[in-house]
């Protein structure tokens, strides 16, 4: 395989130059992997059409399955989601940053290309200090697992460089992902929130801030 640009994230020398190499990756419209609480993402800028169809292009995966956003500040949510109740935010504040993903109503002046997303986003706030450093330099981005679909999840960089490759134009190497768990994904666009997805947080965490939670089979 040809050379590939990554970044120790543990060498603080290469750790500034490579939030800066993946900075401006992203705003050419390019690919990067970067570590989060769960498993190596695969994130281009959210407000690139083009970007997101390279990148939906690299994992092998359809406009079906639209990819979430990721957001460096729990504010960054008010410019891109809409009609947010007083109960969502409650929500973004207990268990932002970590693994809740929530699915607002979109900002209907936003001129992005997610896939086919029924007018939601999904976003989430991620609890890993490079994860949020890039995001603060990038703003949102979107962002899926780094693997081809249909292929386990990248745990290290070398598995998301032995899945993606070349399409990807820098690597931010976080060492080893903690446990592979997914983010509990709660549709928090109607009155009363709906469980999704299992995951991170659970049921009882979410009644404890929000009251009910509808947990359907």
């Amino acid at each position: 395989m040809a050379w590939v640009r990554r970044f120790d994230m543990a060498v603080a020398a290469e750790r500034s130059v490579g939030i800066e190499a993946a900075t401006d990756a992203v705003r050419r419209g390019e690919l990067v992997v970067l570590p989060t609480d769960t498993v190596y993402g695969l994130g281009a800028d959210a407000f690139s059409p083009e970007a997101v169809a390279g990148l939906l292009a690299a994992k092998g995966r359809g406009r079906d399955l639209p990819v979430p956003v990721l957001v460096g500040s729990p504010r960054t949510l008010h410019g891109i989601a809409t009609g947010l109740s007083r109960t969502a935010r409650d929500l973004v504040e207990a268990f932002w940053p970590g693994g809740l993903t929530v699915v607002a109503r979109v900002q209907p002046s936003l001129r992005w290309d997610l896939g086919e997303t029924g007018g939601t986003v999904a976003v989430r706030m991620p609890l890993h200090p490079v994860a949020i450093e890039l995001l603060q330099a990038t703003g949102p981005m979107a962002v899926s697992s780094a693997n081809i679909s249909g292929q386990p999840p990248a745990t290290t960089v070398d598995e998301a460089v032995e899945q993606l490759g070349e399409a990807v134009s820098v690597y931010l190497d976080g060492g080893t992902s903690g446990e592979p768990v997914p983010s509990t994904i709660v549709d928090v666009s109607g009155e009363v929130p709906r469980l999704l997805r299992a995951g991170a947080v659970t049921v009882e965490d979410l009644r404890e801030v929000a009251g009910e939670v509808v947990s359907e089979p």
